[in-house]
Parts: structure tokens; C-alpha cells; sequence
């Protein structure tokens, strides 16, 4: 027998990601975060949620952009 799915409001996949629902509602709609509607409320699955922060998850030695080292002087300029 499959497994019941587990449902999040969006304010509790908000609340679980450390974002606002704003942004939630972006990740919806640019089509990173499944969403389900019925009638009037948005749902999503908790299984997607915890996929999403798989797929966002940042590769080490890819930020060297945002921390680049400092010139090296050659001593005895």
C-alpha cells in the first residue's frame, strides 16, 4: 500500500524553508516547487519540498565569485 501524502500549506513550506511566502509563491511559479491546487488553496507535497532544497543546494568551490582573494603584491614594491 503507498504511502499517505503528506500536504504543507505554503505558510508552513515558508515557515520550513527560512523564506517569506512571497517567495514561495516565485519558486511556484517559476516552476522550481511543484504546487497543487484545490478550490482556493495551494498545497504542496512535503517530498518536493525536501527535493527542492536537494536541487538548490550549492556546490562547494562555487562562490569563489563573492569572496575573490585580495591582488598579491610582490614584495618589495
Amino acid at each position: 500500500m503507498a504511502e499517505a501524502i503528506k500536504w504543507m500549506s505554503t505558510a508552513e513550506a515558508a515557515e520550513y524553508l527560512g523564506v517569506t511566502l512571497r517567495t514561495v509563491y516565485r519558486f511556484i511559479d517559476s516552476g522550481s516547487l511543484p504546487a497543487y491546487k484545490f478550490g482556493r488553496v495551494i498545497r504542496v507535497k512535503e517530498e518536493d519540498v525536501l527535493a527542492f532544497v536537494e536541487s538548490v543546494r550549492i556546490t562547494p568551490g562555487t562562490l569563489e565569485h563573492l569572496h575573490p582573494e585580495p591582488p598579491r603584491t610582490s614584495v618589495g614594491d
